[in-house]
């Protein structure tokens, strides 16, 4: 299922000159229930990732949690992903920053979007020139659901990152599942707002998926979501260019965004 995933959306990106990388877990770690699903664990898990990367020839992207994990899987994989609930984890962050792989950080939940600066810190610290990408993927909005704060994004652009928006996590109502609908006006929003990237979960049959079945999205529509979001990227990078620029305060510990909107 992975390579089908992996060959499908690579085409479709391919097609439309945009970069694809893939994305899978080989342990999830932060299940609600001790029921649930939690993947094929370290060893067969890389060598699925593996196989996706020289099969397919695309990037490999996954999430570590401990540190004993760092070594081997920074051996096999591109990009190096922090989840949000570990997002302050200051030893998790140095480690990963000190193989030379790129590095994902998801903004926690709890986490107001300008705190994003110290996670930045933590990997600037060990490697000055690291390539970072940020993901907004909602914040707590009370118990049980999320809420996406926009400016969250440009507020981020302002570290010097790219910033990427989880368009399938954020619409989680944590503990009880989540809504699918919302991901296309979602995504949409994002890339006005100045996300570079969209982080999607894709399933060949959604319903059968043993992980966040409400919130992934068909891979049958893969094509049709990636053309959005392309014209969407297009539209947002031309007026960003063109339009007015606003000075205003900045919140604490963040520049103002270099071009960006709300800059």
């Amino acid at each position: 299922m992975a390579l089908e995933v992996a060959r499908a959306v690579h085409a479709a990106a391919s097609e439309r000159g945009l970069r694809y990388v893939f994305k899978s877990s080989y342990l999830k770690d932060n299940r609600t229930s001790a029921r649930s699903f939690t993947g094929l664990g370290l060893e067969e898990g890389l060598r699925i990732l593996a196989r996706v990367r020289e099969t397919v020839g695309v990037p490999v992207l996954t999430d570590v949690h401990e540190l004993e994990e760092i070594e081997p899987v920074a051996a096999v994989v591109d990009a190096l992903q922090i989840p949000a609930f570990l997002c302050r984890q200051g030893r998790l962050i140095e480690r990963c920053a000190a193989t030379g792989r790129t590095l994902n950080v998801k903004k926690g939940q709890f986490l107001a979007p300008a705190d994003m600066v110290e996670a930045v810190a933590k990997i600037r610290a060990v490697r000055p020139e690291a390539e970072i990408l940020l993901t907004e993927r909602g914040s707590a909005f009370g118990y049980r659901d999320l809420v996406v704060d926009m400016r969250s994004i440009a507020l981020m652009r302002g570290l010097g990152c790219r910033v990427v928006f989880d368009a399938t996590h954020s619409l989680q109502r944590p503990g009880r599942g989540g809504d699918r609908r919302w991901a296309r006006p979602l995504a949409r929003a994002a890339l006005a707002a100045g996300a570079e990237g969209i982080f999607a979960e894709i399933h060949p049959r959604p319903e059968r998926a043993r992980c966040d079945a409400s919130t992934q999205l068909p891979m049958g529509a893969v094509g049709a979501l990636i053309d959005e979001w392309a014209a969407v990227g297009e539209l947002i990078e031309r007026l960003e260019k063109e339009g007015p620029q606003f000075e205003g305060p900045n919140w604490p510990g963040l520049e103002t965004p270099s071009g960006g909107p709300g800059s």
